[in-house]
């Protein structure tokens, strides 16, 4: 914590003739976005599915890269649920998110480390009802493939100066296994595994969250990651509620899409015990609505 600074830029090769480079602004400057204007993240958050105007709460963040990655991360963390327990077994209250920490800080610090500086474009962080997406400018190195990040891989960060330091201050744990990390922290959180794709010059990650009212949200865990069919029925329930008065309407509709059903054999397909209040409710707005 005592040495001086000039040693320590020199130790991390933040130095260029004894001037310090763009990834020393990014790591240590008061105020990079003075000289490199679009290193900020943009995060917004959608009650529904699409990018639509209002927006309920949009933030852009500002800082050195350390701050871009913990201002995000808040940011997500503050929005998405959180499920408390009981002290039955611990003095400790134990919590989860319906999105692993974990995950949501991975794909945020790769989206900041990783990212193309040289862009006049930003890092969009952006939630919605159905799932997290995250854009970053740039593309993968000659030498990676979608397909083989999400295997066994080297190492190849895009801006190695960032990441060294990211590296040694353990924002990044283990160097080239985020994205196998972040697949196998959400299949053991029932979730589907992320989804990445190259989209008009971004890196896009996808991380879905979990439906409402299902298994995963009520604490069970289902098998490795949700099949085709389950996908399909997401994106279903997804058009379905656009068009319709809630969530609970699309599901009793995907309910008595295979055959006709009564209310006491709807309930239990969307988890409820009984017919609750609100699902009779619901029915009969549908009914009366033809």
């Amino acid at each position: 914590e005592d040495t001086p600074p000039h040693e320590v830029l020199t130790h991390l090769n933040l130095l260029d003739k004894g001037r310090p480079t763009h990834a020393a602004i990014l790591l240590f400057a008061k105020h990079p976005q003075r000289f490199l204007i679009t290193s900020e993240v943009k995060c917004a958050h959608f009650h529904g599915y699409e990018v639509a105007k209002p927006i309920p709460s949009y933030q852009v963040y500002k800082g050195t890269v350390f701050d871009l990655v913990d201002q995000a991360k808040d940011f997500v963390l503050s929005k998405i649920d959180l499920w408390v327990g009981t002290r039955e077994h611990s003095t400790q209250v134990p919590t989860k998110y319906e999105i692993p920490q974990e995950v949501v800080a991975e794909a945020i610090v790769n989206a900041v480390v990783h990212r193309d500086y040289t862009s006049n474009a930003s890092v969009q962080v952006m939630l919605f009802k159905d799932r997290l997406e995250i854009w970053n400018p740039g593309s993968l190195p000659p030498t990676l493939t979608l397909e083989k990040l999400r295997g066994p891989h080297a190492s190849v960060p895009h801006n190695p100066l960032l990441a060294e330091p990211m590296y040694l201050t353990k924002y990044i744990e283990r160097m080239g296994t985020g994205i196998r990390d972040m697949i196998h922290r959400c299949r053991k959180a029932g979730l589907p595994e992320p989804e990445i794709r190259l989209d008009g010059g971004f890196f896009v990650l996808t991380v879905h969250r979990p439906a409402t009212g299902s298994a995963t949200q009520s604490g069970t865990q289902s098998g490795p990651g949700q099949d085709q069919g389950g996908k399909l029925e997401s994106r279903l329930e997804s058009r379905l509620e656009s068009r319709l008065e809630s969530a609970l309407a699309a599901k009793v509709v995907l309910a008595i899409r295979p055959q006709p059903l009564g209310k006491a054999a709807i309930a239990p397909i969307l988890g409820h015990k009984t017919v609750s209040g609100e699902l009779h409710k619901q029915i009969k707005r549908m009914v009366d609505g033809g």
